[in-house]
């Protein structure tokens, strides 16, 4: 078989997918003729072996278009061929550099996710407890102003209802033996929900003021708050979610952490703390309900009220405070006769419930 005699191959054009069946000559190049006609010419020091299937020698040109491909299937035609292709290989040993680039890239994607699942919620306990009151107050307000942007922002501050608001709040502060200084307020929101943000904000949304029948049903929701901001439960919440945000932001690019600040702020209210998180905040809040010679089980009673009427709508109460069978259950227990005078007085209650307060 002489070099300049033509060999039988198959060409694509890299411009469609149809192969095309064309001869080939090695002369000054590898020429690659269909009919009578030479279609292109590939420079033996151009042309690189590309993979294909077993028998099969398929070839492409670094100066030809990137998808453009020669394939030989007569052993023959193979070998005359790479004896002119000195270059064959040339390159070869990048694609065993790419299995390594690809292979230390999924370890490290894993070393990011177990991090986030382990490393980061391990940091978070550690951390929470040791963090300044005044850093809590910044990262506290960085993320008010996410909630006030969510909720519009308009506070219920009828003078009368704020008072009574208040009144409840310092009773609940006290009963509970708590030292951080707090700020509640009323949200005018639809939405049934309550949330705490580090550094002492607390939130009750009107929607579940107005679905409450008692103020002791108000009372043991705010009392689970303030047992979220008693164990930190916020700030080791916004410590975990906004560490694992920013590193899901590295895997997909957003590296300034921009979308990370706003999944921080709306993860506090929107979705739920730990199952031992919520216990320990039932657990404050029953105690604070005892040392005020009231019943817990109103908290109860309101999150099963919330429960079967928004179920599947919005963000309600039990969706960002899921209670399991087994807290229902501890609620009922703790049901007992009210030994204490009433948290507030009828007409504080009235003007602290009433659709009023948020007009």
């Amino acid at each position: 078989m002489t070099p300049d005699a033509a060999h039988s191959a198959v060409f694509l054009d890299g411009r469609s997918n149809r192969k095309r069946g064309v001869m080939l000559r090695l002369g000054g190049g590898l020429d690659i003729v269909e009919g009578d006609a030479v279609v292109e010419s590939w420079p033996y020091d151009a042309i690189r072996r590309a993979d294909g299937p077993p028998r099969m020698l398929r070839l492409s040109c670094v100066s030809a278009l990137p998808l453009a491909r020669l394939e030989i299937a007569d052993a023959a035609t193979q070998g005359m061929v790479a004896a002119y292709c000195k270059s064959l290989d040339t390159g070869r040993a990048a694609a065993g550099q790419t299995w390594r680039i690809v292979f230390w890239s999924l370890a490290a994607v894993c070393s990011i996710l177990l991090l986030a699942f382990y490393g980061i919620p391990f940091a978070a306990d550690r951390l929470a407890p040791v963090i300044p009151s005044a850093i809590e107050q910044r990262i506290g307000g960085a993320v008010d102003k996410q909630v006030h942007f969510l909720f519009g922002g308009k506070v219920c501050d009828r003078s009368d209802g704020q008072a009574a608001f208040t009144a409840l709040i310092d009773k609940l502060k006290r009963a509970g033996g708590m030292e951080t200084a707090l700020d509640a307020q009323v949200l005018s929101s639809k939405i049934p929900n309550a949330f705490a943000l580090p550094g002492g904000k607390i939130y009750l949304l009107d929607g579940l003021l107005q679905k409450a029948k008692s103020v002791d049903e108000v009372a043991g929701v705010l009392a689970h708050e303030l047992g979220h901001v008693q164990h930190h439960d916020n700030l080791r919440r916004i410590i975990q979610t906004g560490g694992t945000s920013f590193l899901v932001g590295l895997l997909f690019g957003d590296v300034t952490g921009g979308a990370a600040m706003v999944f921080v702020g709306r993860s506090l209210f929107d979705a739920s703390y730990s199952r031992d998180a919520e216990r320990d905040a039932d657990a404050f809040a029953i105690e604070v309900m005892r040392k005020l010679g009231r019943s817990p089980k109103p908290l109860g009673d309101l999150l099963v009220r919330v429960t079967g009427t928004e179920s599947g709508k919005s963000v309600t109460l039990l969706s960002s405070h899921p209670m399991s069978e087994e807290r229902l259950a501890t609620m009922s227990k703790e049901t007992s006769a009210n030994s204490g005078p009433e948290i507030l007085s009828a007409t504080e209650w009235k003007a602290n419930s009433t659709f009023t307060f948020c007009a």
